[in-house]
């Protein structure tokens, strides 16, 4: 059941899954230290981009390795089964790419996604603000014309890997409505706040970023005002929905692998642990928590075949179902685990704390409960 690549090996038919599970099994170890120190380092950053795993779902034409939605989802899983940031590192990435590549113009994806395939630039997705979470409508950060250009204030919290990414893609609100503006972190006015200690995805950079009248220029922005929540941002979220789904898959079947191969093999009472009835219970519960969470992925997976737009409440379900069986089976492995969950270098334990996040970010659960119950209500005849 499986796909991290310590249990089953690699699956998928892509060179590139094969690729993720190697890197995932060498990270393995050292992702508990990552995760202490509060950073994934660089060489391992550029070897994921070497490996042609940063935007490989873009089309060849644009650098990327025309990746299938099926082994773009295993290569999230192997990532996500040994360190949510080097899934979240894939993720951000593309976020952003997913988001030019659809609605950025001709000019736009010739210049910036053969430079965020190969690793040339890192992305950021900076949308989040202090009154402006799972409600981004409500986002203040400005984006006024200035001369030729366009002029960048305002503050975004919660930036994945914000602390490094190269650019920025910045959902901001014009006098014509919402739009969306790549910004280089290199430009002047531009000040990042490392965060440190927050309860997961602690190795993933992640930096609060004021934006102090950055000046860019006016071919920076994606889609014309108006399109930037309804159009840009919401295929970036989408894109992000699928691979947080499919690194959470991986996560929750790490965690039941572990504590799995724990109660096989430690005894209490003369008998291994996995056989008392409380403790195969819960084995059972998070295994077919896993399970399901899978097959709600791969079924996203092959609604996103269809093409850009397609598979949006598909990949809701797949993400809500993943995130809640992370927990379950994040929960279990420290309670099967015992001290050994608890421990600094405990895979479990570092799940655990991830999982949470993981059902926050990209969506809340209960805002993807409120997205399922208006599908289903209107395809049962609710008046709109």
């Amino acid at each position: 059941m499986p796909a991290t690549a310590e249990a089953d090996g690699a699956t998928g038919t892509s060179p590139l899954v094969a690729a993720a599970a190697e890197l995932a099994a060498r990270a393995r170890e050292p992702a508990s230290r990552w995760d202490a120190e509060g950073h994934v380092p660089p060489d391992v950053l550029r070897t994921l981009a070497a490996t042609g795993l940063l935007a490989a779902d873009l089309p060849s034409r644009h650098g990327g390795r025309d990746l299938t939605p099926a082994d773009l989802g295993e290569v999230a899983a192997h990532l996500g089964g040994v360190c949510s940031a080097l899934r979240g590192l894939l993720t951000v990435q593309s976020m952003v790419a997913a988001a030019l590549l659809r609605w950025g113009t001709r000019a736009q994806r010739a210049d910036w996604l053969p430079r965020l395939a190969d690793g040339t630039l890192t992305a950021g997705f900076a949308a989040t603000e202090d009154g402006a979470g799972s409600a981004l409508g409500e986002v203040t950060t400005a984006v006024e014309d200035s001369g030729d250009g366009l002029l960048v204030t305002g503050r975004k919290r919660w930036v994945t890997f914000g602390e490094s990414a190269d650019v920025l893609l910045v959902l901001g609100r014009h006098a014509e409505g919402l739009t969306t503006v790549l910004v280089e972190t290199d430009r002047p006015g531009v000040h990042r706040e490392s965060v440190t200690g927050q309860l997961g995805m602690r190795a993933a950079g992640i930096a609060h970023v004021t934006l102090d009248g950055v000046r860019v220029p006016a071919d920076h922005r994606i889609a014309p005002p108006g399109a930037g929540l309804s159009h840009v941002a919401a295929t970036a979220l989408d894109h992000g929905r699928y691979t947080v789904a499919w690194g959470c898959v991986g996560m929750a079947e790490a965690c039941v692998a572990d504590a799995a191969a724990h109660a096989a093999t430690r005894f209490q009472g003369g008998v291994p642990l996995g056989r008392h009835q409380s403790v195969g219970a819960l084995l059972a519960r998070s295994a077919v928590r896993a399970a399901a969470a899978r097959e709600l992925a791969a079924r996203a997976g092959r609604a996103r075949t269809r093409g850009p737009g397609h598979g949006v409440t598909e990949t809701i379900m797949a993400k809500y179902a993943a995130a809640d069986a992370g927990a379950e089976a994040g929960r279990t492995a420290v309670q099967v685990l015992g001290a050994a969950g608890i421990a600094p270098d405990s895979r479990a334990g570092r799940h655990y704390r991830d999982a949470k996040v993981m059902e926050i970010i990209e969506g809340a659960q209960e805002v993807a409960e409120s997205h399922m119950a208006e599908q289903l209500l209107r395809r049962f005849g609710a008046v709109t």
